[in-house]
């Protein structure tokens, strides 16, 4: 099979996967499938493990262990500044017109005008749509180029693309039962679709137009296009292995959502590695492993833990917002969200470009 057509195979099959083998392994473990294909999704009355100090200590040193590296190498190494032959533009009119946008949101989002409530559970699109535009500016105007500006079409499939990916995660929690929505109100399923799809196309443009404002800050990823590379054969035992915790993952979290309730932001990543790297290296994961430049990698986990930052705390004193029921580490919250919970937006910004690359690969080209 050329490369061209296999990429193609593996963008036909990863959602056939997704929504597949979580359904897979509840029939294998006896559970009734229906329940997990309601529409509107209602999330099962699962009551989540309590907190307990082991199981959040070991996680957190996980995550340190984990991270620690990366930031050692960041902040031992040195880097040349770039060199402009033109000074910056600055911010641009269209980056305060998204200020405005978002300012506004913002304002009828924490507030209960009484004139105003009407509009109060659907400020999450406008103030998404502000950050967008001025993250987008925040980039114009370091370096002159930004993906809005540039590549408004590129932008502008991202939104329905992304509004399919986070339709993928919200049906992986139905297994998990980690989040849940708050509303003053019940919707239809036609109507629930439309609220939710909306808020939902913002995600891939935020972290990636985030993702890209930070590339424009080369101290923060200073070093880590320099790491040693793995070697092929390396790469592909990687891609097998991931494949194969990405499978079993995906097919476990319904049997035993309150100890496997991670793999729903580590297994989507691990499946889509593994599923194009078992004929090629060209996922964003491996082509760092095989190349040693992991700074498009640590980018997009930091890109998604600034937009989480804001996901949370916009959602925090809004009407219609979600809450969450972690297991075992339900404690030391920021906002709504456990503290914990945080590290999970780590992998979920490596998915997020590494969907973009698969499904929309003019990326590839702007930012290798």
């Amino acid at each position: 099979m050329k490369q061209a057509s296999f990429r193609q195979f593996c963008r036909l099959l990863l959602p056939v996967l997704w929504f597949g083998l979580p359904l897979l392994g509840a029939g294998l473990a006896g559970q009734d499938m229906r329940f997990y294909l309601a529409f509107p999704p209602t999330t099962r009355a699962l009551e989540p493990a309590p907190f307990s100090w082991l199981i959040f200590a070991t996680l957190a040193l996980v995550v340190v262990v984990m991270v620690t590296p990366v930031i050692a190498v960041v902040i031992k190494s040195t880097y040349d500044r770039a060199q402009t032959a033109s000074p910056p533009p600055g911010f641009p009119l269209w980056g305060w017109l998204g200020v405005v946008l978002l300012g506004v949101a913002w304002l009828i989002a924490w507030n209960r005008f009484v004139w105003l409530e009407g509009l109060q559970e659907y400020t999450f699109t406008p103030l998404w749509l502000g950050y967008i535009v001025v993250v987008n500016a925040l980039s114009y105007a370091r370096t002159g180029n930004c993906m809005l500006r540039d590549r408004t079409g590129y932008v502008l499939l991202l939104f329905p693309l992304s509004a399919v990916f986070w339709w993928g995660f919200e049906y992986l929690n139905r297994f998990v039962a980690n989040w849940y929505y708050v509303s003053s109100r019940e919707f239809g399923p036609w109507e629930y679709f439309v609220y939710a799809t909306l808020p939902f196309s913002t995600v891939l443009p935020a972290v990636l137009g985030t993702a890209e404002w930070l590339r424009t800050f080369p101290r923060i990823s200073s070093g880590l296009d320099r790491l040693r590379p793995l070697g092929a054969r390396g790469v592909r035992i990687v891609a097998w292995l991931a494949l194969i915790v990405g499978v079993g993952g995906l097919m476990g979290i319904a049997a035993r959502p309150n100890v496997l309730y991670p793999l729903v932001w580590i297994a989507p990543l691990l499946l889509l590695t593994g599923l194009v790297g078992i004929r090629e290296d060209g996922t964003l994961l491996l082509r760092a492993l095989n190349t040693g430049n992991w700074r498009r990698v640590w980018l997009l986990a930091l890109a998604s833990l600034v937009c989480g930052f804001f996901w949370e705390m916009w959602n925090f004193k809004s009407l219609a917002h979600w809450e969450y029921a972690v297991p075992f580490a339900q404690r030391f919250q920021l906002f709504e969200m456990p503290l914990l919970g945080y590290a999970g937006y780590l992998p979920f910004g490596i998915t997020c470009g590494a969907i973009a690359e698969l499904y929309m690969p003019s990326i590839l080209k702007h930012n290798r």
